[in-house]
């Protein structure tokens, strides 16, 4: 009863106060604090929905790549014939800044002609640069939002300096699956849509229905814009200051059609400007966060259009750099 001292026939009066306030013992206080900053911090977090896959997951619509997925994808192969879908990077390749790389080529210890390997002679490389640069592999934990990635990973718990210590790149397994390009450039009938221009869903559905592609669960679906054929060497700071793209209701309608990949022939997928000011890149939140769904940037899908080749079987293996969060990547597709 504190503040108050009990008299002897049971009555209560105030205790007299001190001029000076009291300081409670910290170890009487300490579960109070500790309980007391627990709950700011939860009320702080933003809330998460766990992974259908299971809270440990960290592959996401991977999962969707099974034996007899494979099976059934191999058969779309027709003619044999085989489709780089990466394009080719040096130093002068624009990229999202500040991103960049740098190569030199070295003949360790054969300066002044020595030749420490006797007749034989080699060349090395000497490589620093960022994996986020031309065709790319955007990983689980490249992308969250408010700090809150795949399936609850909080960046505070697993994004360290050298390297992800979850999501990471090197998780990722093979991905093979039906592969699909949607031209969208062909359906608005021009040879590139314009940057800030987004496509909509009804646009997705309709070339779907007229290339008889229709989008499936376990599909790769990639976009055709013609923005990387058209502007990439013939002006390279508008392709990398602008692009077309999906609008966010495009992510989520295939994100409900449970897709395991979505690329495009653009660097960045989502439409810049973007759709919504508010919201960058609303649609690698879609993917990437919410529904455990990879990107691929600067796919290169003239080919495949030009040739009709709309459905194949594509096949993707990325370089596992323990800890990554995107990787350079040729995919291949087989018509």
């Amino acid at each position: 009863m504190s503040g108050l001292r009990r008299l002897s026939h049971g009555r209560v009066r105030p205790q007299r106060r001190s001029r000076w306030p009291t300081t409670p013992s910290l170890a009487i206080l300490a579960p109070f604090l500790t309980a007391f900053w627990a709950g700011a911090v939860s009320a702080d977090e933003p809330a998460c929905e766990t992974s259908r896959w299971g809270a440990e997951d960290e592959i996401g619509n991977a999962n969707l790549v099974t034996v007899d997925s494979v099976l059934a994808a191999s058969t779309l192969i027709k003619t044999g014939k085989v489709y780089s879908l990466g394009i080719t990077i040096d130093s002068s390749t624009p990229a999202f800044a500040p991103r960049g790389l740098s190569l030199q080529v070295v003949q360790p210890g054969q300066q002044e002609g020595a030749r420490p390997l006797g007749e034989a002679t080699y060349n090395d490389d000497l490589f620093q640069g960022w994996f986020g640069v031309g065709s790319q592999l955007d990983g689980l934990g490249h992308l969250g939002h408010d700090g809150v990635y795949y399936n609850c990973n909080r960046a505070k718990d697993f994004a360290q300096i050298d390297g992800l210590t979850r999501l990471g790149i090197e998780k990722v397994p093979p991905i093979v699956a039906r592969g699909v390009v949607l031209d969208i450039a062909g359906h608005y009938g021009v040879e590139h849509l314009q940057a800030g221009q987004f496509f909509t869903v009804e646009d997705v559905e309709a070339i779907a229905v007229k290339q008889g592609t229709p989008i499936r669960k376990g599909d790769v679906v990639l976009f055709h814009t013609g923005w990387t054929d058209a502007k990439l060497e013939a002006d390279p700071q508008a392709w990398v200051s602008g692009e077309p793209g999906q609008s966010e209701e495009v992510a989520r309608y295939l994100a409900e059609k449970e897709v395991i990949a979505v690329g495009a022939d653009t660097w960045g997928v989502d439409v810049v400007p973007p759709q919504h000011p508010e919201r960058p890149y609303q649609g690698h939140v879609i993917y990437l966060k919410e529904n455990g769904i990879y990107l691929l940037e600067t796919m290169n899908t003239g080919p495949l259009v030009a040739d009709g080749a709309f459905e194949f079987l594509f096949v993707l293996g990325q370089a596992k750099v323990r800890g990554a969060v995107q990787m350079y990547i040729n995919p291949v597709a087989i018509r």
